[in-house]
């Protein structure tokens, strides 16, 4: 299967934030959605990915072809939509597209009508009278309009109320399903990716804890509850993160089957009990949370009355 996104070893240094070492793959025809929380490194990694920053090192490869030597050629075939995307705001849309659509070969006029049409845009409208829900609709309008391949978005649903976001991931949806586009979108809103994405990827201060398939992440973590006497057994220690409650802890694990079996007289007489998992639920965990790395002060912080 052809791959849309390939990223090897990708690294960028600022004064205080550094992005360090990311590889992800997405193969085409899927939804790949990036989560962390704001500074994580998400705007980053995409800036990177349009070519608005150079890397340190690393190697970047969209629709099987590197980005550094075909870099022009690309960026006809990847369509942006970006946070704080700016256009003229006293320009109508007609005279925004007819600015934009000479730069691109296989711009399509009769393609972009169809969507201002679906989208209940006007030509006429001004950009700066657009809400911000019809400005992500307008520019997703270009992106569609010039046959984009790959479609990255840095998050399109940020700040719009619960019905345009529905809107907006239903096309989205549909994009992927009537043709053999590929997707890749920031948020921090995780049920917006949960709904959509095939894969998901979760950085960190500028570093991938995982990326991996929506399915795959269900079965393999774990989210369990469970009474702070078990804390004694040293049962911590087999989980990634963790944290504590005045009665109680909340611990994640990337190995279901592994905690399943070797706890199971825990999960049989109630002293461990499985609760449903969300991404906010990982993230709020191993940000927030005790990681494996520092479980070995967990007790001590447990007796010295910490609450998370």
């Amino acid at each position: 299967m052809k791959t849309a996104i390939e990223i090897n070893n990708l690294s960028k240094s600022f004064k205080d934030f550094n992005l360090n070492n990311i590889s992800l793959k997405l193969e085409e025809g899927f939804i790949m959605g990036l989560v962390g929380q704001n500074g994580a490194g998400k705007t980053t990694l995409i800036k990177l990915l349009l070519g608005l920053l150079k890397p340190d090192y690393g190697e970047i490869t969209l629709l099987e072809r590197n980005f550094f030597k075909d870099e022009l050629a690309l960026k006809q075939e990847i369509g942006f939509i970006i946070d704080d995307a700016q256009w003229y705001d006293s320009f109508n849309l007609s005279e925004i597209i007819k600015i934009i659509s000479p730069f691109y070969q296989k711009w399509d006029n009769n393609i972009f009508d169809k969507y201002m049409k679906d989208f209940n845009l006007n030509n006429n409208q001004k950009y700066g009278e657009l809400s911000r829900g019809m400005k992500m609709k307008f520019n997703l309008a270009i992106a569609l309009s010039h046959k984009a391949r790959l479609i990255i978005m840095d998050e399109p649903t940020s700040g719009l109320d619960p019905v345009i976001r529905a809107e907006l991931l239903e096309i989205l949806q549909k994009l992927i399903a009537e043709e053999n586009r590929s997707v890749l979108f920031s948020s921090h809103i995780s049920t917006d990716i949960e709904k959509i994405a095939d894969y998901i990827t979760f950085i960190n201060d500028g570093e991938i804890l995982f990326s991996e398939s929506k399915e795959d992440l269900f079965e393999k973590y774990i989210l369990v509850k469970g009474n702070k006497n078990l804390l004694d057994s040293g049962i911590i220690k087999d989980f990634n993160a963790s944290m504590m409650h005045e009665h109680s802890f909340t611990a994640l694990s990337s190995d279901s089957e592994l905690i399943k079996r070797k706890f199971s007289n825990y999960f049989d007489d109630g002293s461990l009990i499985q609760e449903k998992l969300s991404i906010d639920d990982i993230m709020l965990l191993y940000i927030k949370g005790n990681t494996k790395k520092d479980s070995s002060q967990l007790k001590s912080n447990v007796q010295g009355g910490t609450n998370a």
